[in-house]
């Protein structure tokens, strides 16, 4: 059943204009069906908002050239969906000539008001693409292209942090797009820049291109692992640079080593010894400070059998420690400690390992020099991941890094507000 006028709800064109809540507009007719519970309101100027914006440069005109209606859909009144008619004008803009003026609720030409599409981005923080689709009512990919748009417009009017302190780092997600090379601002824990595989000239083109000479220069550490296409980006473009090779990757290199000598001790005799250590691995993979009791008892039980896994995992264990030294000569004192103690053990994956640090050693000792946060770059990439499993792919890469954008910023907000709380 149609109604219109004004006892149809028992309202007046004035209190659907307060509620409506539009700043310069107000609605001079409704329309309710109460049958597919449908309100539909039109809505024009006040008399007293003359002021005509272009909306193609942003000046002022004054002369209406036409006279047009738009419709565009709201956010829901109760249980009924709202859709507007929006009247606007064509305007003779000095500089641009023939144009659409600027409305402050229709800031794209989707069929859908700003307000409408603020609160599909608000419900895309913490949810699925397809789960938001399922409650408004949407198409997938309708969704993922209002929240964009969300996104660019957040983004556009946030105050960009300067980058002082910089994480490189790669994703791999898998055979078809292999890897993603994540460019991340220590200070602020956010992605600054996504780039597709790890090669040199994928981190040349964010160095040469996405940032000024004197945004170069501000620069003053930069935290990788140890893959020589980065360091010879960074090497080329920020020489003024400290590079900062990742405490994670270097303790990756270390869980390796000992995953060597565990297969040489038992994998690889098979049998018995074999069995023995069937699901070890992640025990001997795991700090000691993380284990709960029965899992130490477990590692000990296969100490007890093997004393060559046991000093390998005590010396990956205790190379955490090199990290703790606040002064060059500390910590070139007990990494010298350290591999003192493989001088009679005949681990050679352990001897490779710091043979490894040695080469490196320039690059481990600028965290005394510069300390960065090694654990930011790992947390931005748990959160891409989370947002890949959660929207099943991304390739819009665009799309990705102002999802990881906005996950950071939340966070941050968070984190401020409990403080203050």
């Amino acid at each position: 059943m149609l109604k219109s006028g004004l006892n149809s709800a028992g309202l007046t064109e004035s209190e659907f204009t307060k509620i409506l809540d539009w700043p310069g507009y107000r609605v001079y007719r409704h329309e309710i069906d109460e049958r597919t519970r449908r309100l539909r309101l039109w809505v024009r100027r006040k008399r007293g908002n003359r002021l005509l914006i272009c909306s193609g440069c942003g000046g002022k005109a004054s002369k209406i050239e036409e006279v047009r209606e738009r419709e565009v859909r709201d956010l829901p009144w109760r249980k009924y969906q709202t859709t507007v008619m929006v009247e606007y004008y064509r305007i003779r803009c000095p500089k641009c000539g023939l144009k659409t003026e600027e409305v402050p609720q229709l800031r794209t030409k989707a069929p859908f008001s700003k307000d409408f599409e603020d609160a599909v981005g608000l419900s895309c923080d913490s949810a699925a693409a397809r789960q938001v689709a399922r409650q408004f009512g949407l198409a997938a990919s309708t969704v993922r292209a209002i929240d964009l748009r969300c996104l660019e417009r957040w983004h556009a009017k946030r105050r960009k942090p300067a980058l002082k302190q910089m994480g490189v780092d790669e994703i791999y997600l898998g055979k078809k797009t292999k890897f993603l090379t994540v460019v991340s601002n220590l200070e602020t824990g956010e992605p600054l820049w996504f780039g597709r595989d790890r090669k040199q000239e994928t981190l040349d083109a964010f160095l040469g291109q996405e940032l000024s000479p004197f945004q170069r220069l501000r620069v003053q550490a930069v935290c990788v692992d140890m893959w020589p296409a980065f360091t010879n980006s960074i090497q080329h473009w920020l020489p003024e640079a400290r590079i900062v090779y990742d405490k994670f990757h270097i303790m990756q290199h270390a869980n390796h080593a000992v995953d060597e000598v565990r297969r040489a001790e038992f994998f690889r005799k098979g049998g018995r010894m074999r069995g023995i250590v069937k699901g070890k691995r992640w025990l001997l993979l795991t700090r000691w400070v993380n284990l709960e009791s029965r899992k130490r008892q477990e590692l000990n039980g296969l100490f007890a059998l093997n004393r060559r896994v046991m000093k390998a995992y005590l010396l990956k264990e205790s190379l955490d420690r090199l990290w703790t030294y606040r002064y060059e000569g500390a910590m070139v004192r007990y990494l010298q400690r350290w591999m003192d103690q493989l001088r009679w053990q005949r681990l050679r994956p352990f001897q490779k390992l710091a043979e490894m640090l040695l080469d490196h050693l320039d690059g481990i000792l600028n965290y005394c020099r510069v300390p960065v946060r090694f654990g930011v770059v790992e947390a931005i990439n748990g959160n891409i991941k989370a947002l890949l499993r959660r929207g099943r792919g991304y390739t819009n890469l665009r799309y990705l890094l102002l999802k990881a954008q906005r996950m950071a910023a939340l966070k941050t907000e968070f984190l401020v507000l409990r403080k203050a709380a």
